[in-house]
């Protein structure tokens, strides 16, 4: 998953079930799955080699959880054996090579293909490996990242009481713009959206899915597109796998004097454009946080544990909330 930068000073996202109602709304169910996100004990890692697979350091909240690991990893005392896996299925295969030369004793997997797992699995040692965000199926032990279908949902179903109020539901058109390579991934979040928006609204209709590269400048590309595809309409709900497909959404919108037209969700909140976009935005109306600068105090401490021997869970939910321009101040430094 390529998403925007993670604004640094960013004040950590409480667990859903500490979080009151959002905009006036009932409060969010409780997160059906979190595991504990905790700094990693000091010394914990000690004499260990942890190998770590980044998805691409170029993408500003790849580098963000990359720091996080990276930091996680120091205080626990381990040695980190790093490799940029930079979005490309050869350099991936050439890192986890690297980690079998190396003889790490854990791995934290971002590579980005999920179809290439089995080849990367493969060329790698045979030890206990913590997949993030992109299932890296057959070794990983554990999944760790975000709850898909539920991030997915709870931010459809505030657009739905966003649309119900304002609305009564009625909308021309809903645009999905995702990244299909990422699999299973993108079918839970995408969906996840569109069934929490059912929720409150009935089913989704005059859907269009889109594939791009999960970037600004793809979705600005797309949503020109669309945008031309759809004279006349000015209700078009967008979603997005990122926050920068928003990003380049509304782009696409003001070259077109159409800002207006879209009403937009996604999740993320990785950077301050999307912060300040969330805030200030009365179009942008709902996103899900997922606080990747937090990403290993989950990761570090559950492969250490996993190293050692003892039973971690399959799935490492990170806490999430969805939020609006009503409540993105309880939980972040907005500066615009």
């Amino acid at each position: 998953m390529r998403a925007a930068a993670w604004a640094l000073g960013a004040i950590g996202v409480l667990a859903v079930s500490s979080v009151a109602a959002v905009a006036g709304t009932q409060s969010q169910a409780a997160q059906p799955s979190v595991a504990v996100q905790k700094q990693a004990v000091p010394g914990s890692g000690k004499g260990l080699v942890i190998g770590y697979l980044s998805n691409k350091e170029s993408v500003p909240i790849v580098h963000t959880i990359s720091d996080s690991i990276r930091q996680q990893i120091t205080r626990s005392g381990a040695t980190l054996v790093f490799c940029d896996g930079a979005g490309d299925n050869a350099k991936a295969l050439d890192c986890a090579k690297t980690f079998k030369t190396k003889k790490v004793d854990g791995i934290l997997n971002f590579q980005h293909d999920a179809k290439a797992a089995p080849r990367v699995c493969a060329a790698g040692p045979s030890v206990p490996t913590i997949s993030i965000d992109i299932p890296q199926k057959p070794c990983q032990v554990a999944f760790m990242g975000v709850d898909n279908a539920y991030g997915g949902f709870v931010a459809g179903k505030l657009m739905g009481q966003y649309f119900k109020k304002n609305f009564d539901c009625k909308y021309d058109s809903w645009v999905s713009l995702e990244e299909p390579e990422i699999g299973a991934v993108n079918d839970l979040r995408m969906g996840g959206y569109r069934k929490g928006f059912a929720s409150v609204c009935g089913p989704v209709t005059n859907l269009r899915k889109e594939a791009f590269d999960a970037s600004a400048e793809g979705g600005r590309q797309i949503m020109t597109d669309v945008l031309t595809a759809l004279p006349g309409q000015h209700r078009i709900i967008v979603t997005s796998i990122d926050d920068e497909g928003i990003q380049g959404a509304f782009a696409a919108a003001k070259a077109a004097g159409r800002e207006k037209d879209l009403w937009a969700g996604s999740l993320g909140v990785a950077d301050n454009v999307t912060k300040c976009g969330i805030k200030t935005n009365p179009n942008w109306i709902a996103a899900t946080a997922i606080a990747p600068e937090k990403y290993g105090w989950v990761g570090v401490p559950y492969l250490i544990k996993k190293i050692k021997g003892q039973a971690i869970p399959k799935n490492l939910f990170v806490p999430l909330v969805a939020v609006d321009s009503t409540t993105i101040g309880k939980y972040y430094k907005v500066n615009c």
